[in-house]
């Protein structure tokens, strides 16, 4: 998105002009008459105000236009209406942040591609430590694509700060991007943040139809008030990211005091994954500062370490007003690395528990791994360098089926959303997800 420039200072009188002018008044008076400063004042704010109201005609005329009326018409019409069916519930927005490094430009732009929707938003991060050269790339690609530029959703960070793993500075990456998001728009419903190295394992058609069903407050978190070994190495000890303060990448700093866990709430971890589907009422809390619980555990975790994978369940299960939100599964498939407190790259002979989990993500992959191509395949329906064909795409199978569109609320959900329903309804199948939502142990 871009603001019209700011109108140009005015420019010094050129030599000729200035010395018409000593003349004059030393022609006529050494000290020239209160008329005449008036009269040369009024000239120059007349001037003043005709280049200022031509400046905001010339403004007006460059704005964008908003999207493309076909992707999002102002009244929508069903083709064919049956008195005894009736209309499903009009489809949510996701707002995504894809983030990543070095190196991560064509993976960004893959990982878009494969979950691009009209309807959603998205905010696209390469971190500081990649060269200007990559995000730049990542712009002219977004800005070059016909769908992306009729659609009006697809924004790039200009100006990126550094994101360290182990750190606080990821929980101020999605907190800085989740306010950026809404100054863009308002229309969204859920924020989920993906790092280069995921990819969805169902279409956004599937996703948006199953999440049209659902209250748009749940919040899919995994959590637990079991902290265990975490305590002493990721809770006690003090850290300070560089992230936060420098503007050049730095080695974490580690105090040698150490500090007692909190007693005024109690702290939830990510059980084994920070990754979470939040809702926009809850971002929103944590953003706009309405109560203060938000400020108060972010000020603790900032310097702690690994604080993503605790910050957002800590503060959704201190908070009356959400902690009755929380569904205990974040929907993504994992694979823990028995030696490492890490997941382990997925690669196809995962493909298979993949489609069986009902997971919405998947995480992590290598880059072009075939695994990818696999998914693309026979889970989306994607081919190289396109995005997932959907309801909204009208064009013919095979020939840049969505290069021709309509209204983007006409959804088209496949197999993907019959794994992924089945997955919720055993979620909240019998109230079961309110045993294992918020408990402390």
């Amino acid at each position: 998105m871009q603001n019209p420039t700011s109108p140009p200072p005015p420019q010094p009188p050129s030599s000729s002009s200035s010395s018409f002018s000593s003349t004059f008044f030393n022609l006529r008076d050494p000290k020239p008459k209160p008329t005449l400063i008036l009269l040369y004042t009024f000239l120059f704010l007349s001037l003043l105000s005709l280049t200022l109201i031509l400046y905001l005609s010339h403004s007006t005329i460059h704005t964008h236009s908003g999207p493309d009326p076909f992707l999002h018409p102002t009244h929508a019409h069903r083709l064919v209406f049956d008195p005894h069916k009736p209309s499903p519930p009009p489809p949510p927005a996701v707002a995504y942040l894809i983030s990543g490094s070095r190196g991560d430009a064509a993976r960004i732009l893959r990982l878009l591609d494969a979950t691009y929707h009209p309807l959603n938003v998205y905010l696209l991060h390469l971190d500081a430590s990649a060269p200007h050269a990559e995000r730049e790339l990542v712009a002219v690609t977004v800005q070059s694509n016909p769908i992306f530029k009729a659609a009006q959703n697809v924004h790039v960070v200009g100006k990126p700060d550094f994101s360290y793993p182990k750190g606080s500075s990821p929980v101020s990456l999605r907190l800085h991007a989740a306010s950026v998001l809404l100054r863009l728009s308002r229309d969204w419903d859920w924020f989920v943040s993906l790092s280069a190295d995921a990819y969805p394992l169902v279409t956004q058609d599937d996703l948006l139809h199953i999440l049209s069903f659902l209250p748009k407050d749940m919040n899919f978190v995994n959590h637990s008030s079991y902290i265990g070994w975490k305590e002493a190495r990721k809770l006690k000890p003090i850290i300070v990211d560089p992230g936060l303060y420098l503007s050049e990448g730095t080695e974490m700093f580690y105090a040698t005091q150490k500090r007692e866990l909190p007693s005024a709430y109690c702290v939830f971890t990510g059980a084994g994954s920070s990754f979470s589907i939040l809702s926009r009422r809850f971002m929103e809390f944590c953003i706009l500062g309405e109560d203060n619980l938000p400020r108060i555990l972010l000020m603790y975790f900032a310097n702690t370490p690994s604080s993503l994978s605790n910050y957002f369940p800590t503060v959704l299960c201190n908070s009356r007003q959400f902690n009755r939100t929380v569904i205990n599964q974040n929907l993504l498939y994992g694979v823990q690395d028995s030696h490492r407190n890490d997941l382990r790259p997925l690669n196809s002979t995962d493909f298979d528990d993949m489609i069986r989990s009902g997971a919405i993500f998947a995480e992590k992959f290598h880059k072009d791994d075939p695994v990818l191509d696999l998914i693309d395949q026979n889970l989306l329906g994607r081919t190289p360098r396109s995005v997932v064909p959907g309801g909204w795409c009208l064009g013919e199978a095979g020939n840049n089926t969505c290069l021709t569109w309509g209204d983007a609320k006409i959804l088209r959900p496949g197999a993907g959303s019959q794994r992924l329903e089945k997955a919720i309804v055993e979620l909240l199948a019998n109230g079961i997800f309110r045993s294992r939502q918020c408990i402390y142990e």
